[in-house]
């Protein structure tokens, strides 16, 4: 399995970020393999997909390039640079790193990716801005258009996450964070199940990097190290879970919705997110559940996080447990 070796000050120094390049790459992955894992997610493909394949096909050098960076189980280094975790994160600035990538570099890390030599086509020197321009028609046509309300769900996530490893600690903050990750002791954070060699980390900027798509991935650079997972209330996922059509009945449509999105601790703006509902609406909605029982709030730093009481859930659930006798 691949897992680093992260030290106590490291993992006590450690951050989430926010970083629209991820969120791009994301979407561009998600592009590429062309899989959906629900409804939603097929909706979103099929909104987007003929615009990228159209794209592509007028460029099938770039096309190639995004294949071979892609490669066996592992992304291209210089196409994933690890944020700088220093204030707000800009786009322009991130794909800057991308596009600045030495072609030598670009060269050896498609490589690393595919495990064996560099096609001959991709045998150029404008790999790096080639993957630069691709990124950018990603986040201009697709991403940015969309990126107020993604970036609330990111926010919320990190809120959530943070109060969960306020009560509960490191490895249940960490071990639902991404597909093969968990916490395994002793200093040591399983990041995959790949058979990579240790990585010794102790004294490196640790960050942690929600995206909207369920893509994940680690990337390092220069003492930075970054693990990409897919946040909960994923974008994929626009409203949530539907809410039981008896449920609605008692409660209302859209009381009922936010009942149900409380499986998990969110805040007001996350439901605002993914509802597509006012401030004012939300809010209201969380009053009623409040006096009614079926919802209780804790703050965690400067939010405010909602969740459901044992009578909100029985009543969340009520209809599910029906249906599957």
């Amino acid at each position: 399995m691949g897992w680093w070796l992260v030290n106590a000050d490291t993992l006590a120094e450690s951050r989430f970020v926010v970083s629209p390049l991820a969120e791009a790459t994301a979407c561009l992955l998600s592009l590429e393999k062309a899989s959906a894992r629900n409804p939603a997610e097929r909706a979103w493909l099929d909104t987007h997909l003929p615009a990228y394949r159209a794209h592509l096909a007028g460029d099938p050098v770039t096309a190639l390039l995004l294949k071979a960076a892609r490669g066996r189980g592992w992304i291209a280094d210089f196409l994933t640079p690890a944020p700088s975790g220093e204030g707000d994160a800009v786009f322009e600035e991130e794909v800057a790193r991308v596009r600045a990538a030495p072609p030598e570099t670009a060269h050896a890390d498609i490589e690393v990716a595919l495990r064996g030599p560099l096609p001959a086509p991709l045998r150029r020197t404008d790999l790096p801005e080639r993957a630069a321009d691709l990124l950018e028609w990603v986040w201009t046509r697709i991403v940015l258009p969309d990126w107020p309300r993604r970036r609330r769900i990111l926010e919320a996530d990190v809120v959530a996450r943070a109060d969960r490893l306020s009560r509960d600690g490191w490895a249940a903050a960490l071990d639902d964070m991404r597909p093969g990750m968990r916490w395994l002791g002793a200093d040591r954070l399983q990041i995959n199940t790949f058979d990579y060699p240790p990585r010794r980390i102790g004294g490196a900027r640790l960050m942690f990097v929600p995206v909207t798509p369920r893509e994940a991935w680690a990337t390092w650079a220069d003492r930075r190290y970054a693990l990409v997972y897919p946040c909960s209330g994923a974008l994929a996922e626009p409203g949530g879970p539907a809410a039981p059509e008896a449920l609605g009945r008692l409660l209302g449509p859209a009381r009922a919705r936010v009942l149900v999105l409380l499986a998990a601790p969110k805040s007001t703006t996350h439901l605002v997110a993914l509802t597509g509902r006012p401030l004012g609406s939300v809010g209201r909605h969380l009053r009623v559940l409040l006096d009614a029982g079926l919802v209780r709030r804790r703050r965690a730093g400067r939010s405010v996080l909602y969740y459901r009481t044992p009578l909100g859930d029985a009543l969340a659930e009520t209809d599910t447990e029906y249906r599957s006798l």
